[in-house]
């Protein structure tokens, strides 16, 4: 693995991604099988002029053993302490930002019983729901972004020898990260305004729904909240800082109303949820709520995902993606949603962003759920695209706009 490529991934991750400022607390999430460059972003965040980092270590092993041998009711049972962990920092006068590295294996609680990792899963979600606000809202700079342990380069290279496979897809997150250019900075730069530019039009457009066909079956109409508005590539926090969400991101993405989706939507890549792969499925929707789904694989899961709350089977997000997006270009099946949701089309079962409805970080729940926006403990990134996705946009007044055609952006 290039040592110059994996300290410049770091940084740009941490200091144009998360966008760490002087004196803010710089918190990581990072799996403990990825130390090295846990510390490669805690010495960026620190060159950054962060008065502290943590970092908080995670273990799919330990987790798997505690899912299994645990009794429900005492991993439900959180304590006090665990969301203090991140309010104490957020709320310093000095602020916080955090970065989530992802590196599970994607299968790592392939087997257990799912409908009591859902509920552990809905339980740890509610009560940390305070602090998930501050990220939903984007009060806080936040980034997710991913490196490659040996159980999940195993996955997605299955015929290679695990270090070859953890070699083979550092290379294909350097390229589809734009870090293989040598300057990923400036390579973002052109990005981030080609993606701001197909924003604004979105935006311009002032559109009253969307309508998504692919020959695979896909027909679907989204109706977007009141007050809607797109986004993508960055994001601004209360105080105007700019941060990247998603490294990668290649979407534009806004909020629908949580009663104005109908139609069929066939999925194009498989799912993981809760460790385990959810593939060939599909869901109709009725006035914005689900009323009949299905899977070739894991068909159950899919029906514990949409009964996990009231409002998990409503979206809270519709996101376009081209198919010459350089994820979708690799060829490479990621078994990672923060890779294959930006290879295609995307919706997301469960929760809305607030920051998609105007003005809307300063709303209520019950203020953003008049204007149509969903709430729910979940927000599960589900992807639709295909080669051949046609989409169309339509303002109140019925003038007609083409957005995609053969799955590319036509403007």
């Amino acid at each position: 693995m290039n040592q110059h490529f994996l300290q410049l991934y770091a940084d740009f991750i941490v200091k144009v991604g998360v966008n760490v400022r002087p004196r803010q607390n710089f918190i990581v999430r990072c799996p403990v099988t990825m130390p090295d460059f846990a510390h490669a972003c805690v010495r960026a965040g620190y060159e950054a002029g962060a008065k502290t980092v943590v970092v908080r270590w995670e273990d799919d092993k330990l987790t798997r053993l505690n899912m299994e041998m645990a009794d429900e009711k005492d991993l439900t049972a959180m304590k006090p302490y665990e969301l203090r962990s991140y309010l104490d920092y957020a709320e310093d006068p000095d602020g916080c930002c955090t970065l989530a590295i992802h590196a599970e294996d994607p299968e790592a609680l392939a087997g257990l019983d799912a409908g009591k990792l859902n509920r552990v899963s809905l339980a740890r979600r509610t009560f940390l729901k305070p602090w998930q606000e501050y990220t939903m809202n984007d009060r806080v700079q936040w980034c997710v972004a991913a490196v490659p342990a040996p159980s999940w380069a195993a996955k997605v290279f299955p015929e290679l020898p695990v270090e070859e496979a953890v070699e083979k897809l550092w290379q294909v997150i350097f390229d589809v990260c734009r870090v293989s250019t040598g300057d990923p900075v400036t390579a973002w730069q052109e990005h981030v305004a080609k993606t701001k530019a197909r924003r604004d039009q979105l935006n311009a457009w002032n559109l009253d729904h969307v309508h998504i066909v692919s020959s695979n079956g896909t027909d679907l109409t989204v109706g977007l909240a009141d007050d809607a508005t797109w986004e993508g590539a960055s994001s601004k926090t209360d105080g105007g800082i700019e941060f990247i969400a998603n490294v990668p991101t290649e979407e534009v993405f806004c909020a629908p109303h949580r009663e104005r989706v109908n139609g069929t939507v066939y999925g194009t890549k498989p799912y993981v949820y809760n460790g385990q792969l959810i593939e060939g499925w599909h869901v109709t929707f009725k006035d914005g709520k689900v009323v009949e789904h299905g899977a070739e694989k894991n068909a159950s899961l899919l029906a514990e995902l949409l009964s996990t709350d009231e409002n998990s089977n409503r979206i809270g997000e519709v996101a376009f993606v081209p198919a010459s997006s350089p994820i979708n270009r690799s060829g490479v099946l990621f078994f990672n949603t923060l890779f294959d949701e930006n290879a295609a089309c995307h919706i997301a079962f469960g929760a809305g962003y607030p920051t998609n409805i105007k003005g809307g970080s300063t709303m209520t729940r019950a203020q953003l759920m008049e204007k149509g926006l969903n709430d729910s403990a979940i927000h599960e990134d589900v992807m639709i695209g295909a080669p051949d996705t046609h989409i169309t946009g339509t303002t109140k007044d019925g003038q007609a706009f083409t957005i995609f055609v053969n799955g590319e952006w036509a403007f």
